[in-house]
């Protein structure tokens, strides 16, 4: 009988299967009391973090509340004792609305042209796969290690021969310029991640270049697009050594520049540019905002497969 009990055990009858046991998922490490133990030193470093990060914007937003010399005499650190929006009351009077004027349009112009030449070539680099086009993709990386600094004599050189001086132009042109290799690179890494099979379908429809572009390329490219107009757009509105090169009138000033407005000879009027540095942080701040998704999604595809 009890041979029997054992074989049924071991060999259930016909048609009956014992599930098999999976192995359970490790648990937790608790703590004596069963709950989850507490990580003391990842928390301590993000108070610290929280602390470096948070410090300066405490700094900057409460002293934009602040009167000149409420500022002085109670220090960065101090709450407004009598909160005031006198700071940007003034500075909206000033020419901050004509400085922020045109840095939004050399932004958007920066921004289309970088775009619509990164997209094109590319779009060349990735499907031509000739040696011209591996030439052409080599000479953008090497913008990479060129910085902006060491060619400052000759682009205002070129941008004083083409009659440029002190127009808006004149900053557009090499701020896209230096921001095309990064671009062209996230947008390789982007197309590469292409299916062929995508490519030969619309080739096997007959649809030309253009078309498979515009109907293919660009669609499935969006996350890398995005990348590269966020990128341009905020390398074009903090730039800062172009504006103050390549433009000198009031009028095509820009808002790196107009920031000195509030720069005396012996004094500074310390709220009221820290009013103007916060109310010219909001605008591409909320580009950055609705775009950080596609700004991560972009960057991690640089690689290509």
């Amino acid at each position: 009988m009890t041979d029997v009990l054992h074989d049924r055990k071991n060999h259930p009858p016909n048609g009956v299967h014992t599930p098999k046991k999976t192995p359970a998922a490790p648990r937790p490490r608790l703590s004596r009391r069963g709950l989850p133990r507490s990580n003391y030193p990842a928390g301590l470093g993000s108070l610290i973090w929280l602390g470096i990060v948070g410090l300066p914007l405490y700094v900057l937003v409460a002293a934009t509340f602040q009167t000149r010399d409420g500022y002085i005499d109670d220090g960065p650190l101090a709450l407004p004792d009598h909160p005031t929006l006198a700071n940007y009351r003034r500075v909206l009077r000033s020419d901050f609305l004509s400085y922020l004027l045109n840095t939004a349009l050399v932004t958007a112009v920066c921004a289309a042209i970088v775009i619509t030449l990164s997209v094109t070539v590319g779009y060349t680099v990735v499907r031509a796969r000739s040696r011209a086009s591996r030439r052409i993709f080599q000479i953008f990386l090497l913008g990479l290690a060129i910085p902006s600094q060491a060619v400052v004599i000759p682009v205002y050189l070129v941008i004083t021969k083409l009659q440029l001086y002190d127009t808006l132009l004149a900053v557009i042109l090499p701020t896209a310029a230096f921001s095309l290799p990064v671009s062209v690179l996230i947008l390789v890494g982007t197309m590469r991640d292409i299916d062929e099979e995508l490519y030969e379908s619309m080739a096997l429809d007959g649809a030309s270049p253009t078309r498979v572009l515009l109907q293919l390329v660009v669609p499935l490219s969006r996350s890398g697009i995005s990348t590269v107009g966020v990128m341009s757009a905020l390398h074009a509105w903090n730039g800062f050594l172009f504006p103050l090169l390549l433009t000198q009138s009031k009028s095509n000033r820009l808002l790196t520049l107009g920031l000195y407005d509030y720069v005396g000879e012996f004094r500074v009027d310390t709220p009221a540019l820290l009013t103007a540095v916060v109310l010219s942080i909001v605008p591409i701040f909320l580009v950055y905002l609705f775009a950080r998704r596609q700004l991560i999604n972009g960057l991690m595809g640089v690689g290509g497969k």
